[in-house]
């Protein structure tokens, strides 16, 4: 039923600084933006090796009832480093969430607020690169 990640939506006050942030973090410039012309209401990049998207949507859309301060489900990316990836984020102005926690079975976990209210969740998951490598080449 559930056959992948399609799109993770964040929410900014301030879309514009938070697509600047997040294309300082990714190294990428968005894919999408709406309206085309004018502030923009919704952008979104992909990235990783599955290109998934990221939405960074205006915070007047965000549907009734959401949290006004970080709350919710947490979605973690595979990173390569999470020591690495959780000291770019907090070079970034990114706040500690939950800290580098070293699980079971090589996984490794962390989060961070961005500076916009989402929470961001970093991971380093065997799983994922074990699927990764039967993929094979892209």
């Amino acid at each position: 039923m559930l056959r992948g990640l399609t799109t993770v939506s964040f929410y900014a006050d301030d879309v514009v600084a938070a697509k600047d942030w997040y294309s300082q973090l990714l190294g990428l410039e968005p894919y999408f933006v709406r309206p085309e012309q004018g502030p923009p209401a919704y952008v979104e990049f992909r990235i990783g090796d599955y290109q998934h998207e990221l939405g960074i949507i205006d915070s007047r859309y965000a549907p009734h009832g959401a949290a006004a301060s970080p709350a919710g489900a947490v979605i973690f990316w595979h990173v390569d480093d999470v020591e690495s990836a959780v000291e770019k984020l907090f070079a970034m102005g990114a706040k500690e969430h939950e800290p580098i926690t070293p699980r079971e079975a090589g996984f490794i976990t962390a989060s961070v607020v961005d500076p916009f209210g989402n929470i961001l969740g970093v991971m380093y998951n065997p799983h994922y690169l074990d699927v990764l490598g039967q993929r094979g080449p892209a």
